[in-house]
């Protein structure tokens, strides 16, 4: 029995696109071969349903899976003769002979024919019902490559270059809202096949960054400032994924301010960007002599802790 893309995730066939998002997002984080060296069984386990999330990700796809048209690998079916979902004559819930309307290259008299009387028994499982030759053949075997993006190439969807197995180099354009286990499909680069080549299988892996971090679509950075600049304010070079930028700060600034990039953070879906948060963190200096001086019998008279109610 063909794999079946539900069963794999663990959803309902019901389930909403958030839903099934949700559930590959933690059962690839499960099963990474990353974190199961040695472990073969949870390799195959994270290629089964990175291709189950392949498939159902895709509206197009789950929608022609969900009428038997095609297999969990995108392969066509004769859908209602056991290869779709609900298998057999009727299938479950009632789904009748809807397999047999509209199949992609079906001729519904042929078919009938075959059925009732145009096969012999014991008949060669290379012919189709008709009696003349299959016209699916398989194609080649997907194969899947694991890429490593830094995280401002994900944030910009810096073009990307990647070795096939072949030795050839592509360039990839991340896509709009790329995230950790993102998986990208490039049709035919896979396993050359009778029926035509299967396709390679990109996976992003976002790398950590020694400064900034990821927060959704926002990128977080926490930013030493002086003292002298938390006290009288002035502009600062702040770095983004993108470059360094100026940020005023305020006089009087307080450690722990969190100030505001528009569009320096992560790629959103609709191609837009999230911000970047700026947190300020006053960073004394350690030692001064000069400024334990000038502070001598200076007192700060505010209760800086009651809002915490000690």
């Amino acid at each position: 029995m063909a794999a079946d893309p539900y069963s794999l995730l663990g959803v309902a066939r019901g389930a909403s696109e958030k839903d099934i998002k949700s559930a590959y997002r933690k059962l690839a984080k499960e099963l990474h071969p990353d974190r199961n060296t040695g472990n073969p069984n949870a390799a195959e386990r994270f290629s089964e349903v990175t291709r189950a999330y392949d498939l159902l990700s895709d509206a197009d796809k789950r929608a022609r899976f969900d009428r038997g048209e095609i297999d969990i690998d995108g392969n066509p079916t004769y859908a209602g003769m056991g290869g779709g979902p609900g298998g057999g004559f009727g299938g479950a819930g009632g789904r009748g002979y809807e397999g047999f309307s509209g199949g992609e290259g079906i001729d519904l008299g042929d078919l009938f024919e075959g059925l009732f009387g145009g096969r012999s028994a014991g008949g060669n499982p290379g012919q189709s019902f008709g009696g003349g030759r299959a016209r699916h053949q398989p194609r080649g075997a997907n194969v899947q490559y694991r890429l490593n993006v830094s995280l401002p190439d994900a944030a910009t969807r810096a073009s990307q270059r990647i070795t096939l197995s072949d030795g050839k180099t592509i360039d990839l354009k991340l896509p709009a809202g790329v995230e950790d286990g993102t998986q990208m499909r490039l049709a035919g680069k896979g396993e050359p096949g009778p029926g035509g080549a299967g396709d390679a299988l990109v996976i992003i892996q976002i790398q950590p960054h020694p400064y900034f971090r990821q927060d959704g679509e926002n990128i977080r950075l926490d930013l030493p400032i002086s003292l002298d600049e938390a006290v009288h304010g002035g502009k600062v070079k702040v770095p983004t994924v993108e470059g360094a930028v100026m940020l005023t700060v305020a006089p009087g600034t307080s450690s722990g301010k969190t100030l505001r990039l528009k569009g320096k953070g992560m790629s959103r879906k609709d191609g837009s960007r999230g911000d970047q948060l700026v947190t300020l963190e006053i960073a004394l200096p350690e030692g001064d002599t000069d400024l334990a001086r000038r502070l001598e019998g200076w007192r700060d008279a505010r209760d800086v802790r009651a809002k915490l109610g000690v």
